[in-house]
């Protein structure tokens, strides 16, 4: 495939995955259980804010659907049009989740679903940030820190990446970059909030 059969491919992946990301699992989740989440704990339509109103079973629920709105798309499109178009399916598909359509722009922090991506493609890249993320929760009791401390260790291996020194090309490293900016972006409040408390321990 070639020329303009592949740009069609291409475009409809983007778009195709863009929409599957849009699709919040947790707000119609909620919805069910008879509770808006844009009204409740954090406010936040993601999967910890979901476990937080509706139980830790159904925060673990959202959590294992929004790492597959990452990983399917992902995966079928590395495996159909080489790991580029992957990559671009994955952005897409983290992009549709944290800015949805359907939320009216509203959406997750885009963790699970960068996850589902990392997984679908370079799945050692989603174990290193697992154990980031394990560690820094374990040490400070605050998920948004060891999202934070996952999303810095994505910029980690795309240096790494860049330097020859971990598998992929450049465009790898752009992504795993892109994808760190959208998830250090969303929790930017987070680290304000943390800045502040610091500040007031100190």
């Amino acid at each position: 495939m070639s020329g303009a059969p592949l740009l069609s491919a291409w475009a409809g992946v983007v778009v195709a995955s863009f929409l599957l990301g849009s699709v919040n699992p947790a707000t119609h989740i909620a919805r069910l259980l008879g509770h808006d989440l844009a009204a409740s704990g954090s406010g936040n339509p993601g999967a910890t804010n979901a476990g937080r109103v509706l139980g830790r079973r159904w925060g673990v629920v959202v959590g294992v659907l929004d790492v597959l709105k990452g990983l399917v798309p992902v995966f079928v499109t590395g495996h159909w049009l080489g790991a580029h178009a992957g990559y671009a399916a994955g952005l897409a598909a983290v992009l549709g989740h944290v800015w949805s359509p359907f939320l009216r722009g509203r959406g997750g922090k885009g963790v699970a679903t960068t996850l589902g991506a990392m997984l679908g493609v370079h799945p050692w890249v989603a174990l290193v940030v697992v154990l980031l993320f394990g560690v820094a929760v374990l040490v400070t009791r605050w998920v948004a820190a060891g999202s934070v401390v996952g999303a810095l260790g994505l910029v980690g291996t795309a240096v790494l990446v860049l330097l020859g020194r971990a598998p992929g090309d450049r465009w790898t490293a752009a992504w795993l970059v892109a994808l760190a900016v959208i998830v250090l972006w969303r929790h930017r409040s987070n680290a304000v909030a943390w800045w502040r408390r610091r500040r007031m321990t100190s």
